[in-house]
């Protein structure tokens, strides 16, 4: 590591000194020991406050996890820094600061104060390792080693836990918190997100497009080695014990063809879909992958076969035929349609590798789990489902002509192999059954707080921001960029959900980021940030 200079290393006390100083609007809250949700920009709130954050960093109550450079905005450093007791983090406690050289800029967060809790366990961590597997369950990817956390549990109430994420039985992924101190599982959440030589291939729809494939042998596998990180396909043949078994995908179940060229429309669309999503977060944002450092993206398709439907339960159906889902570790699994002779609720379901829009969506599930983390439920659950629809919508306008057509780039999520109308509408989220204003939100434990249909709010206000027009429900008219400049919009909230957001984010706090974001990027009252603000007040979101 380079030495520093006395500059830089004064530089980065005021960044250690300055993190908490927008707490002055939310202070008294929190020293009743309640959630204190940070979100502010104004430079005149922070002088007072140097003292706070200096004594929470000298007393061991911050960390910081996370610290790089502004990619699209020269001069600009972002940081995060995780909350601790006692030297333990607090889930969901993080602070997300952006600098400049002149100090501070902005500060969003959540943090916890009233944590009386003793943080000694007394279980271990290969004794909670235990409890997983005896709750049918094996550790699975990068967070299946457990891990000492405050878990917030109601408000003012806290609890000790390891936290671990395992696999079930078939693939149900799953955030455990087991007690450190009883080894009871107080928490069980799903934690599934939902939804080279070069050959030729035909994809779903009957469109020919280019295979970035690799020679094996005599014959070619699904293996890009055309993009900086491994991509990959693997195709299970309908063989959904095997997918169940394997504790990692090998390269015996790589895609393959004789001839290079594909005719399974699964593997093609998967495979090259995977590749256009990567293509598009490095022009666009100069972005290199998942996790920025070209982590391995792998695909898996036929996980069962249709003809076997009526042989499995509901669950099964609904996981592997009339799904595709984020896995985590670059892992996306794409559903295998139903039998043309067959509808569910009134729609023909196609192989769901077919959609760019939804590939490009599990891949963002991906790039949120290495950036902003947002807990997927209730607020910052939607926002991290509709982050995900909000960059599959601009995947499929970066790479396809706007129309209304299979193949062609709308505001529908999943229209091109969901017939007729696809899944969701950022459009017209209400003729989905979903909420297109704050005040219509639904609230509840389904589906981790309704986070695939509360996402309808922020993905209207995402549409405003571009195309302009009025909520239905505000009556508020919104003055869009228009769809040449959609660039414009997708950089800031781009910049806002990796940059800025902690991970339980909540509405009010997009709003707060995207603005700041919208105005570091084009300028204090740019036509971004005026239709940014415009798009959130109209959906309710103050």
């Amino acid at each position: 590591m380079a030495a520093r200079g006395p500059g830089e290393a004064m530089r980065e006390r005021w960044v250690r000194l300055g993190c908490l100083l927008l707490l002055a609007a939310v202070l008294p809250a929190w020293a009743q020991g309640q959630e204190a949700r940070i979100a502010a920009s104004d430079v005149a709130q922070l002088a007072p406050w140097a003292a706070r954050i200096q004594q929470m960093a000298d007393a061991g109550e911050i960390r910081l996890t996370q610290s790089h450079d502004d990619p699209l905005v020269p001069g600009r450093r972002h940081r995060r820094f995780a909350q601790l007791h006692a030297g333990t983090p607090v889930w969901g406690g993080e602070l997300v600061v952006q600098t400049a050289s002149q100090g501070l800029v902005s500060i969003f967060g959540t943090l916890y104060e009233g944590i009386e809790l003793d943080t000694k366990p007394t279980l271990s961590a290969q004794e909670a390792d235990r409890v997983a597997r005896d709750q049918a369950a094996v550790p699975f990817g990068r967070e299946g080693r457990p891990e000492l956390v405050v878990l917030p549990v109601s408000e003012g109430s806290y609890a000790l836990t390891y936290k671990v994420r395992v696999k079930r039985s078939g693939f149900d992924i799953r955030l455990l918190f087991i007690d450190a101190k009883t080894g009871a599982v107080v928490e069980d959440r799903d934690d599934i997100k939902t939804e080279s030589a070069v050959g030729v291939g035909t994809g779903v729809l009957g469109d020919r497009k280019k295979v970035s494939a690799n020679k094996s042998g005599t014959q070619f596998v699904a293996e890009d080695k055309l993009r900086p990180p491994r991509i990959a396909t693997f195709d299970f043949h309908g063989d959904l014990n095997h997918f169940f078994a394997v504790e990692d995908l090998f390269d015996p179940d790589l895609a393959r063809d004789a001839d290079n060229k594909w005719d399974d429309g699964a593997n093609v669309d998967a495979h090259t879909y995977a590749g256009y999503t990567y293509d598009y977060y490095y022009r666009r944002f100069g972005r290199r992958g998942l996790d920025n450092a070209d982590i391995a993206i792998r695909g898996v398709t036929h996980p069962v076969n249709r003809e076997d439907i009526f042989g499995y339960p509901d669950s099964v159906v609904f996981d592997f035929y009339l799904n595709a889902f984020y896995a985590g570790d670059g892992i996306m699994v794409y559903g295998e349609g139903l039998p043309e002779s067959l509808t569910f609720q009134g729609q023909h379901w196609n192989y769901v590798a077919g959609a760019l829009d939804v590939v490009a969506h599990e891949l963002t599930h991906g790039v949120t789990d290495f950036t902003s983390r947002l807990i997927y439920q209730n607020e910052s659950g939607a926002l991290n489902e509709s982050f995900s629809d909000m960059m599959g919508t601009a995947v499929e306008f970066f790479f396809q002509p706007a129309g209304n057509g299979p193949l062609q780039a709308d505001y529908l999520l999943g229209e091109d192999v969901v017939t007729p109308g696809g899944l969701r509408s950022m459009a017209h989220p209400a003729a989905y059954g979903d909420p297109d204003h704050y005040s219509l939100r639904k609230l509840g434990p389904q589906d981790n707080g309704f986070v695939h249909s509360n996402s309808g709010i922020p993905n209207q206000a995402y549409y405003l921001a571009i195309e302009g027009g009025q909520n239905r429900v505000s009556g508020l008219r919104v003055t869009g960029v228009g769809g040449a400049n959609r660039e414009h919009i997708e950089k800031a909230f781009y910049r806002a959900f990796t940059e800025m957001l902690p991970a339980s984010a909540n509405f009010r706090a997009a709003r707060a980021a995207t603005i700041q974001a919208a105005r570091d990027l084009d300028g204090a009252l740019s036509a971004t940030e005026t239709a940014v603000t415009q798009a959130w007040t109209a959906v309710g979101v103050n």
